[in-house]
């Protein structure tokens, strides 16, 4: 079980126009718990190598700029 309720994500696929079962939005809320728990342990590092106890923007960024967030 997912902390990303089905409902969210079939509401964001009818936003793109498209629609999902309940099946193909719990296993997307998976990947998407995945990938955020990959950025902000990828955040957390980088704040921690400028000293730095809180995650800022900058840290999120970092992932994406860093190529991993392709």
């Amino acid at each position: 079980m997912t902390k990303i309720p089905n409902a969210v994500i079939k509401e964001l696929a009818k936003a793109a126009g498209v629609n999902v079962s309940s099946d193909a939005a719990a296993a997307i809320a998976k990947l998407l718990e995945e990938k955020a728990k990959e950025i902000a342990t990828f955040a957390v590092e980088n704040a921690k190598k400028r000293k730095r106890s809180t995650v800022m923007e900058e840290d999120v960024d970092a992932y994406r700029l860093s190529g991993n967030g392709k």
